[in-house]
């Protein structure tokens, strides 16, 4: 730049002009400098550097007093939400640590300026939009237009962001004069939805006084709130929206947002009772404020159809979040949203399970994630100020209960419920944020509860003064109507003759809603579903009972096999890959192999299928290898799965973050949105799903029957006890066998459970999932130590056509070549086998005792079962297993055994009881190892004689 102006001075501002001239006239370090003058003054009289020194007191004031300014700006910006009028009540218990305000006239002091400095004109820096277009502004009217901006009924949060272009964004969006406007349309449409909102509360209220339906009463303006991010979302393309939410307001966001029809919503029998729609009479059902609904409606802002999704959930909260995240992915990734323009996700949240839930912080750790992203969600917090009963100072550690969104750079806007057309241009900002930069930001709706937790709660027992002061509210619908007539937008007799002519729903009463036909389920599975829904007790016939042919078609399984062989030279994984080669050399498979060719087979028949979990591309286990990694060249990587045909489905391998709760609850969100493609989770070791216990228990396990919606999801659950201690040896069968409600229609269990312990039948299985013709889910206790058994091979006999899955896999020995001669049956599952058949060759016992698979545990093959049973007539039945005997399958098995085939009781060879899965001493386990085997095979010890 210097040498710019020795050239020509005019090259270069006229500040650095008179910069240089002055160094160059010999001025010391810092009179050099001279700050432009405000507002045309000059500094006349004062030339050359003597003048400069002569003038410095001033020009340092000068430069000091708009350096204060420009600090007082950002203070505003940073901080102004500190005393922003977000609470309606007025009794706000955000905690700032009692740090002294720094903003306000009374506080210029603090950045060195005096009460005489407010009307001198200051120049506004460019980080600000507080002028307009003026460039200078006098003190008092920066501090005004700041205060309009940051300190009224809007907080915003955002200086934490580390991108000048957003910061910018939101600048523009909330300090620009006048921004903050509505047309008189806009205006009606506001109070028309208010008026909806407030009187479906009131019609429930006075309907059902004594009924639980945890109300929208103190945040009615919800409804507007979300039916305006609708509005502005379908208007900058958005085609699909998916939604999330607890219980508080459900019913009226299903009437008033996704506009479900009354008679879905409410079953009366008489005027004080009320219920939810059962759909299905085998089914549990829920209770009505969990349902969800799909539905696809026109959007009268738009004029563009747009199909509205809310997420069934129970009553654990924030448990839906990644659920509903996982379901928007697999919508955008089937309709080819690569940007997440056309399908967006919607979630609401309490503001103390939004702050004391960690699946929220799991959620948003998903956000920009490649393999998870939905490129954006807008987050909307209904924050009573209160949890159940516990105060904000009790249930959190931060200022507000949004903080953990900060972790993403996340905007957070705090606005007062009680300003509906506050609430409504947030509302508008988010959406317009989430189109434009297509990250999460978050609205946080301060409100308060007007009820209790629920409708026959007393808050008065433990919030007195909360809701001494709740009573004197004015409602929100009465606010803004007093409002709108003053500003002359309605007169009081519109206002009038608008409530009844949308409050028609009033004269329908309880004796209009009547129980519709199951024709809904429908609407409520979503469009990939229409060819999957069919009646619970729809029976198939036989030879579909039990599974369709899963077997591998002789024309694409040799080209599945060279895609595996062509890699053989891969740099690293030589040894592996030449390994697999190998074995389809001699047309055996390992576990690995087995599962390539069950992917393979699929993609090559359009399935998509989906792979996620904990390091899930190589494997836990090294053992998998689906991403292959160039050596020399950084983030060069080859999915040769996806090179399998040219008219192949995509495969997706993606290893996830350090998360199960959350990474479950997307992959089951995900395989809801379409029967047809197989999505699968693998756990890094099986007992890893603990975390994750709320999604199985509250989604997996009972899904079906609460929301008569199927699911195909597959988890993959790493099992077995080979002395690694009791943290990565159990998957915790029992768990999973305790929550069946068995049958032996395969269609009436409410998901599958499986042990394989060939490659084979692990190979049919997958295929099983996708080919029979509805949807469960599956559990798989996948092996560690069979990865690589030389005993736990396939042929591919096994899984050429006329192959299926096996549900028992008989003994095929000596044993059952003269089945009269058996002592002993032994009934096992899993890994224990190939311990079992080694401990019978050492003990030369292959003529006496067999060994029977049972690979299906749930729904218990009890036709199979029996047949084994019957051919073994003089022999004793055993049970062995290599858990502990208050653990595993034992207790599932015996039961089975005893009521359902009327047989003796299996005796049980295994470990004792015990409360830890397994022992962390290596001798210890291989002691309880051979006792096990022992008592599987001495008859001295079965019967206990000497």
């Amino acid at each position: 730049m210097y040498y710019a102006w020795l050239e020509n001075p005019r090259n270069v501002h006229k500040s650095w002009d008179i910069f240089f001239r002055n160094t160059n006239a010999g001025a010391p370090p810092g009179v050099a400098y001279q700050s432009p003058p405000p507002l045309g003054r000059t500094l006349q009289g004062l030339t050359g550097v003597q003048g400069l020194i002569q003038a410095q007191p001033n020009v340092e004031k000068l430069v000091e007093d708009h350096l204060a300014v420009q600090s007082l700006i950002r203070a505003y910006q940073v901080r102004g939400h500190h005393i922003a009028k977000l609470d309606p009540l007025d009794i706000s218990c955000v905690d700032f640590d009692d740090a002294p305000c720094t903003i306000g006239f009374q506080n210029v002091g603090f950045y060195g300026l005096t009460e005489s400095d407010l009307d001198k004109v200051f120049r506004l820096p460019t980080t600000t939009f507080i002028g307009g277009n003026e460039s200078a502004l006098p003190l008092r009217e920066i501090i005004h237009r700041l205060e309009t901006a940051y300190c009224q009924h809007i907080g915003v949060e955002f200086m934490f962001i580390n991108d000048v272009e957003q910061c910018q964004w939101i600048r523009q969006k909330f300090e620009t004069p006048g921004i903050v406007q509505f047309s008189l349309e806009e205006k009606r449409t506001l109070l028309a939805r208010m008026i909806r909102s407030t009187r479906f509360e009131e019609f429930l209220q006075r309907k059902w006084s004594s009924e639980k339906r945890f109300g929208l009463e103190g945040c009615e303006s919800l409804v507007p709130a979300l039916k305006t991010i609708i509005d502005k979302s379908s208007q900058s393309g958005v085609e699909s929206v998916i939604m999330g939410m607890p219980h508080r307001g459900r019913l009226n966001v299903l009437a008033n947002v996704i506009r479900k029809e009354l008679d879905q919503i409410f079953y009366t029998r008489n005027t004080d009772f009320i219920t939810l729609f059962v759909f299905w009479s085998q089914g549990s059902g829920d209770v009505k404020y969990h349902l969800g609904m799909y539905h696809k409606r026109m959007n009268r802002v738009s004029d563009k159809y747009v199909t509205l999704s809310l997420m069934a959930n129970p009553s654990h909260l924030e448990a839906v979040d990644p659920v509903v995240q996982g379901k928007t992915k697999a919508e955008q990734f089937y309709c080819g949203d690569t940007e997440g323009k056309k399908v967006m996700s919607i979630l609401l949240h309490g503001d103390a399970a939004f702050a004391g839930q960690g699946i929220v912080y799991e959620t948003f750790h998903l956000s920009d994630l490649p393999s998870y992203t939905t490129h954006g969600t807008i987050h909307v917090v209904v924050n009573n100020q209160i949890g159940f009963t516990t105060d904000p100072r009790m249930a959190r550690s931060s200022p507000y209960p949004t903080d953990v969104a900060r972790v993403v750079n996340a905007p957070i806007f705090h606005v007062n419920a009680d300003n509906p057309e506050a609430v409504m241009y947030v509302c508008n900002v988010a959406a317009e944020w989430r189109n434009t930069f297509h990250k999460d930001v978050v609205v946080d709706l301060v409100c308060y509860r007007r009820n209790g937790h629920n409708e026959m709660d007393e808050p008065m027992f433990t919030q007195p003064l909360m809701y001494k002061q709740i009573k004197k509210q004015k409602g929100v619908l009465q606010k803004l109507s007093e409002k709108l007539i003053a500003e002359g937008i309605v007169t009081t007799q519109e206002f009038e003759v608008k409530r009844p002519a949308l409050q028609s729903l009033n004269h329908q009463g309880p004796a209009a809603l009547t129980l519709p036909v199951d024709r809904h389920q429908r609407r409520r599975a979503g469009p990939h579903w229409k060819h999957r829904c069919v009646r619970p007790r729809e029976r198939f016939h036989h030879p579909r009972r039990f599974g369709p042919n899963s077997s591998c078609s002789h024309e694409y399984s040799p080209r599945v096999l060279k895609n595996v062989c062509c890699l053989s030279r891969a740099a690293g994984l030589s040894r592996i890959l030449k390994g697999r080669a190998n074995m389809v050399g001699q047309r055996v498979c390992d576990w690995a192999l087995g599962e390539y060719m069950a992917f393979g087979s699929l993609l090559k028949d359009g399935i998509h299928v989906r792979l996620s979990g904990q390091d899930v591309e190589r494997g836990t286990f090294s053992h998998r290898h689906h991403v292959l990694h160039d050596q020399n060249v950084d983030k060069r990587i080859c999915i040769p799965m996806n090179y399998v045909s040219p008219d192949q489905a995509p495969y997706t391998v993606c290893n996830s973050s350090l998360s199960e709760f959350g990474v479950l609850g997307f992959e089951l969100g995900f395989a809801m949105a379409s029967p047809d493609a197989l999505v699968l989770w693998e756990a890094q070791f099986g007992d890893f799903h603990n975390t994750a216990q709320c999604i199985i228990d509250q989604f997996i396990s009972s899904g079906q029957a609460k929301w008569v919606r199927q699911n195909g999801i597959v988890l993959l659950l790493p099992h077995g006890m080979e002395g690694m201690g009791p943290e990565h040896s159990s998957a915790r069968p029992e768990r999973f066998l305790q929550m069946c409600n068995d049958d032996p229609d395969l269609y009436d269990t409410n998901w599958i459970v499986v042990n394989c312990s060939t490659p084979a039948n692990y190979f049919h299985v997958l295929r099983r999932q996708i080919l029979q013709p509805f949807r469960k889910p599956l559990i798989v206790f996948t092996p560690k130590s069979l990865l690589r058994h030389p005993e736990a091979k396939s042929s591919f006999d096994d899984m050429l056509p006329g192959t299926h899955f096996r549900r028992i896999i008989p003994d095929d020995g000596p044993a059952a070549a003269s089945p009269e001669k058996v002592k002993r049956v032994i009934f096992c599952t899993g890994k224990i086998y190939y311990e079992l058949i080694r401990e019978r060759k050492n003990r030369g016992m292959d003529d006496d005792v067999a060994v029977v698979r049972i690979e299906q545990l749930s729904p218990f093959p009890f036709d199979l079962v029996k047949l084994e049973t019957d051919r073994y007539l003089n022999a004793d039945l055993v049970w062995c297993q290599e858990e502990h005997k208050n653990q595993g399958y034992y207790d599932y098995v015996n039961e089975r055994v005893l009521a359902h085939l009327c047989l003796c009781v299996c005796r049980y060879a295994g470990r004792d009881p015990a409360a830890a899965p397994a022992t962390g001493n290596k001798q210890t386990h291989l002691t309880e190892l051979q006792r096990l085997l022992d008592t599987a095979f001495d008859l001295e010890a079965f019967y206990g004689k000497v």
